[in-house]
């Protein structure tokens, strides 16, 4: 009887060690997770063992991924500020009736009816 008791404690020891280090939480949301799957998958040793090392990066890796990620938004900065440049360069280069006409897909069956640069418009053959 009194090795009934010290292998029970042991267990209870163990079961408390499961769940201070996170483990029983981390089983039971895979294994809800699996119940609620409505296509259950063929085989559920790997949809669990998928589910459990999705955990997320590691320390070491999530430090490096910020970093990476602060450097692109501020590539991505200064992309959109210079496309915002350039479009501005654009739309000052075009005469207003090219504006008018981009705003405005109705009027572009009309053509182009701004004289082109070496255009003579003064029906003179010099």
């Amino acid at each position: 009887m009194a090795n009934y008791r010290a292998s029970e404690s042991k267990r209870e020891q163990f079961r408390r060690y499961l769940e201070r280090s996170g483990v029983l939480d981390t089983l039971t949301s895979v294994l809800v997770a699996l119940y609620e799957e409505p296509d259950k998958p063929n085989n559920a040793l790997d949809f669990i063992k998928l589910h459990l090392g999705t955990s997320g990066p590691e320390p070491r890796d999530s430090e490096a991924l910020r970093m990476e990620l602060a450097d692109l938004q501020q590539k991505c900065s200064l992309l959109m500020e210079e496309n915002k440049e350039l479009k501005n360069r654009v739309i000052q280069r075009e005469t207003p009736q090219e504006v008018w006409r981009a705003t405005d897909p109705s009027l572009a069956a009309f053509g182009n009816t701004t004289p082109e640069p070496d255009q003579d418009l003064t029906g003179s053959d010099l």
